[in-house]
């Protein structure tokens, strides 16, 4: 669900939040609606959670810290290997690595941007004790919308132990104010390389497409856990095995999402697509 959401919508959730912190008009649909799905699922998360599950299984927990290391690097190395492979056999070369133009006003290469996301998620860890979530606080900024708007969401099973969250201040929730970050970020970045352009005409099928893959986005990201931060960077960095779970299926998703994209005409023709 949330892999064909990202293809219809344009991005995960870090993704739809720096498309509109740099300025996509289209982007602001996919995270309205993201946020309408989130809430959604928050109440009927009891229905889903009353469903045959997985016990729990930690490879720091029940391996210990190298041995989990080494769990997770190799197959890491090995989807590394694998995309090499069929990167030249597809296109004959790889990709030019991006090389940091500008640390301010220009694109930063790949090396750098893995760095910083790595050094965010080692923070995050540190301050919040937790890994770096984005999704839950577009429940949260659902749910107080839909509670200024006198619909009882504190009374659903979801939100019962998160009342005061409802109540207080945005700014109060850690992950809210990460996010505004990742929004402010984007647009001081999209301003400082003269990027900050929004479009002011949307056609219908680019804003249909933006409701239902926001809808999925957020109704799958609750379902998960978490997005392309929450579930699988920090799932996989936490040595849960929900987030190499997350990695299968979303990329399954994410697969037939792309085939969609065609049919519906949101890309050109494939070349070689099969």
């Amino acid at each position: 669900m949330f892999g064909i959401g990202m293809q219809l919508g344009g991005g995960c959730g870090s993704g739809t939040l720096f498309t509109v912190g740099g300025g996509s008009s289209r982007m602001v649909i996919t995270l309205a609606f993201f946020i309408l799905g989130s809430v959604i699922a928050t109440a009927h998360l009891p229905y889903w959670n009353s469903l045959p599950q997985l016990p729990a299984f930690s490879l720091l927990r029940d391996f210990g810290v190298v041995p989990a290391l080494l769990i997770t690097l190799l197959p890491l190395l090995a989807l590394a290997i694998c995309s090499v492979f069929l990167e030249k056999k597809q296109w004959g070369e790889l990709e030019k690595s991006r090389r940091t133009t500008s640390f301010w006003q220009g694109e930063w290469g790949y090396v750098l941007g893995a760095l910083v996301l790595a050094l965010v998620c080692v923070l995050t860890f540190v301050v919040l004790q937790r890994p770096w979530g984005v999704t839950s606080g577009f429940a949260l900024w659902g749910a107080k919308f839909f509670s200024a708007l006198g619909i009882p969401v504190e009374t659903w099973p979801y939100w019962q132990w998160q009342v005061g969250a409802i109540q207080r201040s945005v700014f109060a929730d850690a992950t809210s104010v990460m996010n505004f970050g990742i929004l402010l970020g984007a647009l001081i970045a999209a301003g400082l390389a003269g990027r900050f352009n929004p479009i002011k005409k949307i056609s219908l099928r680019d804003a249909g497409t933006a409701v239902v893959g926001g809808l999925l986005l957020g109704y799958g990201a609750r379902l998960a856990y978490g997005c392309n931060i929450g579930a699988y960077l920090g799932g996989i960095t936490s040595g849960s095995i929900h987030g190499w779970l997350w990695l299968v299926f979303a990329f399954a998703g994410s697969m037939f999402g792309t085939r969609l994209r065609y049919v519906i005409g949101m890309d050109p023709a494939p070349i070689n697509v099969k």
